[in-house]
């Protein structure tokens, strides 16, 4: 498509510099693969455009008008603009550089891609890194963003690229304290009858739906606060409120600390898919490629690191561990 557009006023423009500058037809035609007789008229066309001579011709040589020589010298200022304009745009797909506009979801992206943020401007000092958080689905054209990371259970139907580069999954837990108070439930049935603290937002869903690898159950939780923050629901749970199903990353510390108590423990939610979204995947400039290639090499492992801790097999060995070192 590249050729199509050269032919016009820029084409015509830069046949009459190499014109000037070789001092024949034949040798601009030979430097633009065009025949002297489509140099020529490209020359011509110019003229008409002009209304004015710009080279004196006859069958023996050639010389440059005094408008000519004007000409010439503003078509080499626009043609080196143009060239230095394409130049800097294609450079934008080979070298990161410029502004790069990223969003994510505000409690995931502290955790997980802050740090990954450090770690590109460290690489790329050339690109400018606007970062911000938001916990709904971006409408990516709208707002100028270049990447997003989103966490969602089924994508909506969108034009919007999306590489999928893991998943996270939730899990119950509460404060020791609100426990001896209220007891720890022994069934999934059984936290219905609990005080419990939502987390709501376009990752989530109003029921929980808990699963132990073999069967699902659904409760819909009622309890004093709703929050679309992990933030807010993890502070109520520590403070003894009541029970809360939170994204494992998010409880992972306090639970390590003992600030909270991971309830059934069998039980988990399902997995919700942790998404890179971008515009689109065609003409991507050397920044984005390179800031999710960074996000494809950093996130995938450290997803897989924190799910350890909540995973069913690795529980499974722990207590069969334990029962054997115990009848030893």
């Amino acid at each position: 498509m590249r050729k199509n557009l050269d032919y016009g006023l820029l084409h015509a423009m830069t046949a009459f510099v190499r014109v000037v500058d070789a001092g024949s037809f034949t040798a601009a035609a030979e430097q633009m693969e065009l025949t002297t007789a489509q140099v020529s008229r490209l020359v011509s066309e110019l003229e008409n455009r002009l209304q004015a001579k710009l080279l004196q011709r006859t069958t023996r040589r050639m010389s440059v008008t005094s408008a000519g020589e004007r000409y010439a010298n503003q078509c080499r200022t626009i043609l080196e603009l143009v060239a230095e304009a394409e130049g800097e745009v294609s450079g934008a797909r080979i070298q990161p550089s410029g502004r790069l506009r990223l969003l994510c979801m505000a409690s995931f992206g502290d955790r997980y891609v802050v740090p990954v943020v450090a770690k590109y401007c460290a690489m790329y000092p050339a690109v400018a890194v606007e970062y911000s958080a938001s916990q709904y689905v971006p409408d990516l054209l709208a707002e100028g963003v270049d990447v997003s990371v989103y966490l969602t259970q089924s994508l909506p139907d969108s034009s919007i690229v999306a590489q999928r580069l893991g998943a996270i999954h939730g899990v119950l837990c509460a404060a020791p304290e609100y426990l001896r108070r209220h007891g720890s439930p022994k069934t999934i049935p059984d936290v219905a009858g609990h005080v419990c603290l939502r987390l709501v937002n376009s990752s989530t869903t109003p029921q929980w739906e808990m699963s132990d690898g073999k069967n699902t159950l659904s409760i819909q939780p009622v309890g004093p606060l709703v929050g679309d923050h992990p933030e807010a629901v993890v502070h109520a749970a520590c403070c003894g409120l009541g029970i809360a199903l939170l994204p494992g990353f998010a409880v992972l510390d306090k639970i390590r600390s003992g600030e909270l108590v991971h309830v059934l423990p069998q039980w988990r939610s399902p997995d919700v898919g942790v998404y890179v979204l971008m515009p689109s995947r065609k003409f991507l400039e050397a920044k984005t490629r390179a800031w999710i290639e960074l996000l494809k090499a950093e996130l995938p492992p450290a997803l897989e690191r924190d799910a350890v801790p909540f995973n069913r097999d690795e529980k499974s060995k722990t207590r069969r561990a334990r029962a054997v070192g115990a009848s030893g």
